[in-house]
């Protein structure tokens, strides 16, 4: 199978090219630089040239390609819904290049999406689009296009992590060492969910492999970890201090990270693993907090 896969060389779209390349497909994968071009061909890729600001030069990758993985999305979050936007725009475009053809399309959305509300576990089989994250723009496009018949289905993530990254978590070191304390709300029991990034490249292979046209799966190894704990594991880290802060703090304290900082998001993947045989084995996100190298946060 051609796989056409934007964020090829990204922190979770470079393990699926390998996942993908190993299992004998063969991938192209969306690149803006030499550099990028280079490292695909390295892991017996494919480069296409493209960029998330130009829908139509994505459009084309999907054209020429027998399924699609779309991982690629613009991680400023200081500018995020206007990037959920950007991400809308491309998913229709690619879509709207399957149009008439059975072809996979995996887009990838985040667990919050199947929420019942603060604090009620995330589930597959919920769709809620009137969910403020602002990343519910990818699944209102999902939708759409599945209205049209596109064989359209969805990973939803939670927080990816490995000794280097770990999604909204890597933010709050930085913010950590800045402001000189690892900070959590009131009494830090909201939650995040977490998987690490080789259980969900997997996860993607085996989506693509079983796919299901308005599927949506989770790549949900831990269902909640209190941002108190996130929060003791980056001031140990550092070797700052952990505190509280008051509610009315949060804006001053996370700015442009307040609202998920307050966020209470557990997710399950029950479904997910019951129905993909999906069994996540890698470190958790406590782990890779331990374990990660962080002169890169102290220096200076």
């Amino acid at each position: 199978m051609r796989v056409f896969l934007t964020g090829a060389t990204g922190f979770i779209g470079s393990r699926i090219t390998r996942l993908l390349v190993q299992g004998g497909h063969e991938v192209l994968g969306l690149c803006r630089s030499d550099d990028s071009a280079r490292r695909l061909r390295e892991a017996g890729a494919q480069a296409h040239r493209g960029t998330l600001e130009d829908p139509a030069s994505l459009a084309a990758g999907a054209r020429v390609a027998d399924a699609v993985i779309h991982t690629a999305f613009d991680h400023d979050f200081s500018r995020f819904v206007e990037n959920t936007r950007k991400d809308s725009r491309v998913i229709h475009a690619m879509g709207e290049a399957l149009l008439g053809t059975d072809k996979p399309l995996l887009i990838t959305s985040g667990t919050g999406m199947g929420g019942g509300g603060p604090g009620v576990l995330a589930v597959e089989d919920v769709l809620d689009l009137q969910h403020p994250n602002p990343r519910s723009a990818s699944e209102h496009a999902a939708e759409a296009l599945r209205a049209q018949g596109v064989s359209v289905a969805v990973v939803r993530l939670p927080q990816v992590h490995d000794t280097v990254k770990q999604g909204l978590t890597t933010p709050l070191v930085a913010l950590a060492r800045a402001k000189g304390v690892a900070a959590y709300l009131e009494d830090g029991a909201n939650r995040w969910p977490a998987a690490h990034v080789d259980d969900v490249a997997r996860l993607y292979g085996l989506a693509l492999e079983h796919h299901a046209a308005g599927a949506r799966w989770h790549a949900v190894a831990e269902e909640g970890i209190a941002m108190r704990e996130i929060a003791e594991a980056i001031a140990r880290g550092l070797r700052v201090p952990a505190v509280s802060l008051k509610r009315d703090e949060a804006a001053e304290h996370f700015g442009w990270m307040a609202g998920f900082a307050a966020m209470d998001m557990p997710a399950s993947s029950r479904l997910t693993r019951e129905r993909l045989a999906w069994n996540p084995t890698g470190p958790t996100l406590l782990e890779d907090l331990a374990a990660m190298d962080y002169s890169a946060f102290t220096a200076g």
